[in-house]
């Protein structure tokens, strides 16, 4: 029996692409409402904007507590207590790894996947997949570098 979590269920239709990756900056997050949606209404999906030093922006839809926890990082406000991407922050700091960069390295039926790119003191390097509002909201934390692959940027980017 297949496991909603087991990698290879979504992973296996992937085809690993040399990547040609452009550093990006985080512009904002912004609510995004649905054509026809009233102004008022309680907040659905939040839009977190990308921008690569060419002026290519980056749109990604996210979710309300993933921008929670991005906001959060850009304010460089901390809770009482940690939160996921600061347990993570933690959790990488005691296990003496490092976050080098996250690189959103495809974008596959209208979904953006990413990738954390790890690094431990003798011990090969790790890429582990994750969701794009995750990366960006742990790379935030640790300062670590955040990436696009060419090829997403021009399928989904828009000229500023």
């Amino acid at each position: 029996m297949s496991s909603p979590y087991d990698e290879t269920s979504e992973n296996e239709n992937r085809q690993p692409r040399a990547l040609e990756e452009k550093e990006v900056e985080v512009l904002g997050l912004w609510e995004a409402h649905a054509e026809g949606q009233p102004e008022n209404s309680p907040v659905g999906d939040v839009m977190l904007m990308l921008r690569d030093g060419h002026g290519r922006r980056l749109p990604v839809h996210i979710g309300p507590f993933e921008s929670m926890a991005i906001q959060n990082a850009l304010q460089k406000t901390a809770p009482e207590r940690p939160l996921t991407h600061d347990l993570l922050r933690n959790l990488l700091d005691k296990l003496g790894a490092s976050l080098e960069r996250v690189v959103l390295d495809d974008l596959w039926q209208g979904t953006f996947y990413a990738k954390l790119h790890l690094t431990r003191e003798k011990a090969p390097a790790l890429e582990i997949d994750c969701r794009p509002s995750d990366a960006i909201a742990l790379a935030l934390r640790v300062r670590a570098p955040i990436f696009v692959a060419e090829r997403v940027l021009l399928e989904a980017a828009q000229q500023d």
